[in-house]
C-alpha cells in the first residue's frame, strides 16, 4: 500500500494551536487532526465517507481497496468492518469538503508563528519572497521545497495527486541534475558519477549505466564487507590494546620486583663490604696490639737494663775513687762482672710501612671491583634502556629501515685469541701467526681464533661486518660459551649461531648441524637481531640486501656478536665492524 509521508508531529501541534486561536476568535471550532485522513495522515482531499462512517481521501481508500481486490473483501482501515460482496460506491462528501476548504483558508489567513520562518539550519521555501518560510515538504516531481502555505495546491488540486512529497533536506538539491533539472536516479559506472535519465541518453550514451538503486545495492555489499573488515580490525586492535595493558602491568610488576631484588642484592653487597672492612680493621687492630705489646715488652727490658747499667756504673765510679788498694782489689771482681745484654738485633725498625701491604691488597680489591662494576654496569644500563614495550613488529625490508636499529659494536680484548690482533679502536680483528703475549683471563678463547663483542645485545639491533682473506664465521652467542676445546667454535654447540663465509660459499651452523646456502657471495654481511621476538637474520649486503638465513627461536640470555677467523697459512685475514652512523 502506497502512503504519502505525514507531517512532523511538532508541525501539526504548532499549526493546530495557531489555527484554534484564530478560529476561536471567529467563532469557528475546527481541528486539523479531525479532518485528516488516517491513511496518508494529511488533510482530506476529495473526502468520501464509507458505510461504517469513517472518512478518507478518495484516492487513499481506492488504493487501499485495490490491494484487497483479489480477496473480494473490502474493509475499513480503522474499524476493520468488512463490506461484501460488492465494493462500496464512493461518493464525495461535500460537507467535509467545505469544512476542509474553510480550514485551509483560515490557516492561510493566520499569521505564521516565528518558528515557521526558516533559520540558518533549515531548508527554505523556494517559492517565498522576502523573508523565507521554513520548507515542510519537497516535491520529487516539481523539484521544489515548499512551506506549508505554498504546499496547499498539492493538497487541493487533483493535478498534484501523483506528486511525491518527502521531507525537505539541503542535500536533496545535490541530487538534482544541474543540466536537465531532473532528479539523478541513474549512475554512470564508466565515469563514476550520478546522472539523470536524460544524461544517460545524451552525453553518457553508450556508457555502463544502471539505476542508482542497483548501484547502491552493489556498493552496499561492498560496504558490508568493509564494515566486516573494520570490525575485525577493531577486534584486533582491542586485543592489541589488551595485550599492551597486560604488558604495562607486567612491566610494572617486573620493574617493582627487580628494584626490590636489586636493592636486596646491593644491600647484601654493601653488608659484605662492610663485613670485610670490619674484618680487616679487626685484624689490623689485633696485629697492632700484638706488635705494640711485643715492642713494649722489649722496651721494658731495655729500660731495666739501662737502670742496672747506671747502677753498676755508679758503683764502679765509687770504687775507682777508693784509696785502699787492698779493698779495691777485693771488690773489683764482683763489681766488674756485667749481666747478659739484650739482643738488639731483634729490633726491626720499619717507619710508616708496617701495614702498607694491607693497603695495597685492599686497593687491588677496590680496583678489581671498580672494573667489574664498570663493565657490568654498562650491560645493566643497556638492558634497562632496551626494555621493549611495543607490540611485535615486522622485520625491516630496506637497508634504510635496518639502519634505524644500527648499533656501534667493538671487540672485547679480554676474549681475543692469542693469534688475533685488535685495531681501529677494537672494531677490527686480524689473524697473525705470531702468538701475542696477552695476560691470562678466564674469558679468553684458547681453542679457536675467536673473539666476542664487548657489548651485550638485546632488543632490536642491526650491524654490518666487512671481511677479507680466506674466510670468517659471523656469529651470535651467549657469553657462557666454552673458551677451549672443540665445542667452543661458534655454531658447533647449542649456545651459538654462526654463518660461515668463504670466497665460494656460505654455510649456516647451529648445534653442529650445517645448512648450505646458495647464491653469490659478498664481503659484507648484515646481521639483524630482534631478541624479544626470537629473530636472528643474516643478510648479504651489496647494492641490495639479500636474506641468507633467518633463525626463529627463543633467546634466554643477552647475546654477544662473535667472529672466527680462518687464518691457516695465509696472513692478513681480517674482519671489521662497519661504521653505519
Amino acid at each position: 500500500m502506497t502512503r504519502q509521508a505525514p507531517f512532523e508531529k511538532e508541525t501539526h501541534t504548532a499549526q493546530s494551536l495557531t489555527l484554534r486561536g484564530e478560529m476561536a476568535q471567529k467563532g469557528v471550532q475546527l481541528d486539523q487532526e479531525t479532518f485528516s485522513c488516517s491513511i496518508c495522515l494529511d488533510l482530506l482531499k476529495d473526502p468520501v465517507t464509507i458505510p461504517c462512517g469513517h472518512s478518507y481521501c478518495m484516492n487513499c481508500i481506492k488504493s487501499f481497496w485495490d490491494e484487497e481486490e483479489k480477496k473480494k473483501i473490502y474493509s475499513c482501515p480503522q474499524c476493520r468492518q468488512t463490506f461484501t460482496p460488492d465494493r462500496p460506491v464512493l461518493e464525495k462528501n461535500t460537507m467535509l469538503a467545505v469544512l476542509v476548504e474553510k480550514l485551509k483558508k483560515t490557516e492561510l489567513q493566520a499569521a505564521p508563528a516565528d518558528h515557521c520562518y526558516a533559520g540558518p539550519e533549515d531548508v527554505t521555501c523556494d517559492v517565498c519572497t522576502g523573508r523565507k518560510m521554513k520548507a515542510v515538504k519537497f516535491c520529487l516531481v516539481c523539484l521544489v521545497s515548499y512551506c506549508e502555505k505554498h504546499l496547499q495546491p498539492h493538497y487541493g488540486s487533483p493535478a498534484f495527486g501523483k506528486h511525491k512529497l518527502v521531507e525537505p533536506s539541503k542535500k536533496l538539491q545535490e541530487n538534482i541534475c544541474s543540466q536537465h533539472d531532473q532528479m539523478m536516479k541513474m549512475f554512470c559506472r564508466t565515469d563514476q558519477q550520478s546522472i539523470c535519465y536524460l544524461c544517460s541518453v545524451d552525453e553518457h550514451k553508450g556508457h555502463d549505466t544502471v539505476s542508482a538503486a542497483a548501484e547502491r545495492t552493489e556498493r552496499q555489499r561492498e560496504l558490508e564487507v568493509s564494515r566486516q573488515n573494520i570490525q575485525q580490525r577493531i577486534q584486533d586492535r582491542e586485543k592489541d590494546v589488551k595485550l599492551l595493558q597486560q604488558e604495562v602491568e607486567a612491566i610494572n610488576q617486573s620493574a617493582d620486583q627487580t628494584v626490590e631484588h636489586s636493592e636486596k642484592i646491593f644491600t647484601e653487597l654493601i653488608h659484605l663490604i662492610q663485613k670485610r672492612s670490619s674484618d680487616v680493621k679487626q685484624q689490623i687492630r689485633s696485629q697492632q696490639e700484638t706488635e705494640v705489646s711485643r715492642v713494649k715488652e722489649l722496651e721494658e727490658k731495655l729500660e731495666q737494663e739501662i737502670t742496672e747499667l747506671k747502677r753498676k756504673d755508679a758503683e764502679l765510679k765509687q770504687l775507682s775513687h777508693t784509696e785502699d788498694h787492698i779493698q779495691f782489689l777485693h771488690n773489683y771482681p764482683s763489681l766488674s762482672a756485667l749481666s747478659e745484654s739484650t739482643d738488639s738485633s731483634s729490633i726491626n725498625i720499619r717507619p710508616l710501612s708496617y701495614f702498607e701491604d694491607v693497603t695495597a691488597a685492599v686497593s687491588e680489591v677496590r680496583d678489581k671491583l671498580q672494573d667489574i662494576l664498570r663493565e657490568d654496569w654498562t650491560n645493566i644500563s643497556l638492558t634497562v634502556t632496551e626494555v621493549d614495550v611495543l607490540l611485535p613488529q615486522s622485520e625491516p625490508k630496506t637497508r634504510a629501515e635496518f639502519l634505524k636499529y644500527s648499533r656501534e659494536i667493538t671487540f672485547d680484548p679480554n676474549t681475543v685469541h692469542k693469534n688475533l690482533v685488535l685495531s681501529e679502536g677494537h672494531r677490527k680483528s686480524t689473524f697473525i701467526f705470531q702468538d701475542q703475549s696477552y695476560s691470562h683471563h678466564p674469558d679468553r678463547f684458547t681453542g679457536y681464533e675467536q673473539v666476542l663483542s664487548r657489548e651485550s645485545l638485546t632488543g632490536r639491533c642491526y650491524w654490518e661486518m666487512e671481511w677479507n682473506g680466506i674466510g670468517v664465521d659471523v656469529a651470535m652467542t651467549y657469553k657462557n660459551i666454552n673458551r677451549e676445546g672443540n665445542e667452543c667454535r661458534f655454531g658447533r654447540n647449542y649456545k651459538s649461531w654462526a654463518l660461515e663465509c668463504n670466497k665460494s660459499s656460505c654455510t649456516f651452523w647451529y648445534n653442529n648441524i650445517q645448512i648450505p646456502i646458495s647464491g653469490p657471495q659478498s664481503s659484507r654481511v648484515g646481521v639483524y637481531l630482534d631478541h624479544r621476538a626470537g629473530i636472528l637474520s643474516f643478510y648479504r649486503v651489496s647494492k641490495t640486501m639479500t636474506l641468507l638465513h633467518r633463525v626463529q627461536t627463543t633467546f634466554t640470555q643477552p647475546l654477544y656478536a662473535g667472529v672466527y677467523l680462518s687464518g691457516w697459512f695465509v696472513f692478513g685475514t681480517s674482519v671489521e665492524f662497519c661504521k653505519l652512523k
